[in-house]
């Protein structure tokens, strides 16, 4: 079987990141790659180098498909993205040349589930409450009392890949789920084992809310402050989505009013908060600088979801991660 001609394109740090050592060597074996490894901007002054590319191996740092890169690119049939969020390259110019794009965003989802977990748990035990608060006083505080782990309620907004995914994993704890999502009959979320409810409903009777979320146009600004006011005594609003799906200024004030709740927040909007936002000052907020995601070796793992795609695309075997035009209109 003839090999494909391959190319690395993504920026320098991003290629040190995604693909080690490992990695690179097993996409050699599997391709000929015709040129190292490239960034947007040493194929802008070298684009002669994409005439003759089958594939690329990208991430973070893709410059965008259009039109002059793919007059240099004649051959390119597919680009395999060791990252999550396509639209920063994805063209109607590649959809209309039909490019297969493929993205490792569901291995993007396994950190982003791993955090969540963990702030769902620590929040059940109103973990920064009694951790903030002792080193707050400056001295051991009475144990307040706590949902646990064992008959409490978990709140998921959004059952897509990663709301999913977590749901899978909170099955191994003693908690009762229940989720909002518009798009999931009773008959899956009864096989995903969780409870349908209202945002509102949900909001009230959760002991812990978790947003997985995408930002699109109609769901900008979805969760308000009345949603979060309603919260119950020492709740906590756990969001690893987008900021924008928050209507941030309302949350403000509802946690100012509600000091009893707690908001871990790991994306914002802006990103980061601008400088003076009580984001960085309010006691109940935990802030966390957007690294749900890959991040160091979990990035690896990107490559390896992009790699066995690879094998499948080269086989003719059916795509695992592909993303068509109207699949990226629904991922955020």
């Amino acid at each position: 079987m003839a090999r494909d001609n391959a190319l690395f394109l993504l920026s320098d740090s991003s290629f040190d990141l995604i693909y080690g050592p490992d990695e690179r060597a097993e996409i050699a074996e599997l391709v000929n790659l015709i040129a190292p490894q490239q960034s947007a901007e040493s194929i802008a002054v070298a684009p002669e180098l994409l005439g003759d590319v089958d594939v690329i191996f990208s991430g973070w740092g893709m410059p965008p498909l259009d039109d002059a890169f793919l007059a240099s690119a004649p051959n390119l049939r597919a680009v395999f993205y060791s990252a999550g969020s396509i639209r920063g390259f994805a063209t109607g110019a590649a959809w209309d040349r039909g490019i297969v794009i493929s993205s490792a965003w569901g291995a993007n989802a396994v950190p982003v589930v791993e955090y969540t977990l963990s702030q769902i748990l620590f929040g059940l035990k109103c973990g920064w409450h009694q951790a903030l608060t002792i080193k707050d006083e400056g001295h051991w505080v009475k144990k307040s009392r706590v949902p646990g782990a064992y008959g409490s309620t978990v709140g998921i907004i959004s059952l897509g890949m990663i709301g999913r995914m977590v749901v899978e994993r909170l099955k191994t704890f003693d908690v009762n789920v229940i989720a909002y999502d518009p798009y999931v009959d009773a008959e899956t979320a009864a096989e995903l084992g969780v409870k349908l409810s209202s945002l509102e409903d949900l909001f009230a009777h959760a002991d812990v809310v978790s947003l997985h979320t995408p930002k699109l146009t109609e769901t900008l600004g979805m969760i308000t402050g009345a949603h979060i006011a309603s919260m119950r005594d020492s709740a906590t609003f756990i969001n690893t989505s987008r900021g924008a799906v928050v209507n941030e200024p309302e949350m403000i004030a509802a946690l100012q009013d509600r000091p009893d709740l707690y908001a871990v927040l790991d994306v914002t909007d802006p990103e980061p908060p601008v400088e003076g936002s009580s984001l960085y000052t309010l006691p109940n907020v935990i802030l966390t600088p957007h690294i749900a995601g890959s991040m160091s070796n979990e990035c690896r793992r990107m490559a390896r979801y992009m790699i066995d795609e690879y094998r499948h695309f080269r086989d003719g075997l059916p795509l695992r991660w592909q993303i068509t035009r109207d699949r990226a209109r629904t991922l955020a």
